[in-house]
């Protein structure tokens, strides 16, 4: 339970995240003190005894074409919870191949494609996924951020919109809304954030983070808001790789490339693989190392 996990005020991390070569004082840190170190998902034997049975019912001659690409599917999304990316990825395209009108595959197949940087195959994926079923939100969701990584923010604009007026109470859909508007300006990004602000669920905890990003709030306030409703050490390492990500998107808009990295390694550090914040924190990651190699050819 969470009334077990002990806040972990450590000097290593902030000096990290600061960027310091010495570690401050405690009496000296106003930021960053009450910083959660999150303890790494486990992987979940659950899942492990899942993909064994599943392994052993593909052998099964009797199995019609339908019933395999179901399978093939399902295990991939296990393979993807216990961060296999190859052999999800692997089952994804079995799925198809068996059963080309299965949407749900197509889908997983462009988060793939997303992390692998092949944008044209994820812009695929996701419209064969729209075309199957027009219905399929996460498609929406998923083509926005393949548009986003990909350099067209303005078109992953739509595509966030729409997913986020499905539920505008949820504050990770405006956030990712407001990312691609980021990307197209700032000005646009905090006018249509602050416009879509009084329809976010207060009771929330990443609506936080939203306020963050207005800057109506710090980062202290976000830190310290992180146990509140958490009742289980899983619940915990969910919540903070979620946090992480989004400080780190929040530095990297700051300019705090060196703590923005930082967060995002530690969104990684928790192993909850089929979040879409760990999922893409590595391309966060990536992205500033290319920034920061850019900036070096500069200025040579």
């Amino acid at each position: 339970m969470c009334r077990n996990v002990s806040l972990i005020f450590f000097s290593l991390i902030a000096a990290i995240l600061t960027g310091c070569a010495q570690t401050p004082p405690v009496s000296e840190r106003p930021q960053m003190g009450n910083l959660l170190l999150a303890e790494p998902a486990p992987v979940n034997p659950r899942s492990e005894m899942a993909i064994a049975r599943y392994n052993q019912v593909l052998t099964s001659p009797a199995l019609s074409d339908e019933d395999k690409a179901e399978l093939h599917f399902q295990r991939g999304m296990l393979y993807d919870s216990v961060g296999l990316a190859g052999l999800a990825q692997f089952d994804y395209t079995q799925a198809i191949n068996l059963k080309p009108d299965l949407a749900e595959a197509y889908n997983s197949m462009g988060i793939h494609y997303i992390q692998q940087n092949d944008f044209i195959q994820a812009y695929d994926a996701f419209d064969s996924t729209l075309e199957i079923n027009p219905e399929y939100d996460f498609a929406f969701l998923n083509r926005g951020i393949a548009l986003y990584y990909g350099g067209r923010a303005e078109l992953a604009t739509n595509d966030l919109n729409r997913f986020f007026e499905k539920d505008d109470s949820d504050p990770f859909r405006a956030l990712w809304a407001y990312f691609a508007h980021h990307d197209v300006s700032e000005t646009e990004g905090q006018t249509y954030l602050a416009s879509i602000r009084p329809t976010l669920d207060n009771k929330h905890w990443a609506t936080t983070l939203v306020d963050l990003f207005l800057g109506t709030v710090d980062e202290n306030d976000v830190l310290n808001s992180l146990l509140d409703g958490v009742k289980s050490q899983k619940a915990l390492t969910d919540r903070l790789c979620e946090a992480y990500f989004y400080l780190g998107k929040f530095h990297t808009q700051q300019g705090n490339s060196g703590i923005a990295s930082n967060y995002f390694k530690l969104a990684l550090s928790t192993n909850v693989f089929d979040y879409v914040e760990h999922r893409y924190a590595r391309m966060e990651l990536n992205r500033l190392r290319e920034q920061a190699s850019n900036e070096l050819v500069d200025e040579e």
